[in-house]
């Protein structure tokens, strides 16, 4: 009933910039916070950035002052915009979000297929 459908993901240099996108597609009523995950040693995956609703942001501090992530509440989009890339942000790129169906009372989160992002000279 619902989709993540992740794009953006690519092969740059070291300290280059890429702009992921994931768009929520189905019978959404609503959204609620939205995030970009990637693999971690000794984790599944680790928060890389986050947004609520209300547009407030949270990052990884490997991330901070390098990636932003903003949201288009009427696409229900939500985008990665990462600069100063580093090898060491070369990962699979995960979108979450999680959202209330039409005639549900409840929210699920759901996970994107993933996007590889890849740094390298």
């Amino acid at each position: 009933q619902v989709q993540l459908v992740e794009s953006g993901g690519g092969l740059v240099q070291p300290g280059g910039s890429l702009r992921l996108s994931c768009a929520a597609v189905g019978n959404i009523f609503s959204i609620a916070g939205m995030g970009w995950y990637r693999p971690a040693p000794g984790k599944q995956r680790e928060l890389v950035a986050s947004i609520s609703d209300t547009g407030r942001t949270n990052y990884a501090d490997s991330v901070k002052g390098r990636f932003t992530i903003s949201r288009d509440n009427a696409k229900n989009t939500v985008y990665l915009q990462m600069n100063s890339l580093k090898p060491e942000d070369t990962a699979v790129y995960y979108c979450n979000a999680l959202i209330k169906l039409f005639r549900s009372s409840s929210w699920t989160g759901y996970w994107g297929q993933g996007t590889q992002v890849t740094v390298s000279s």
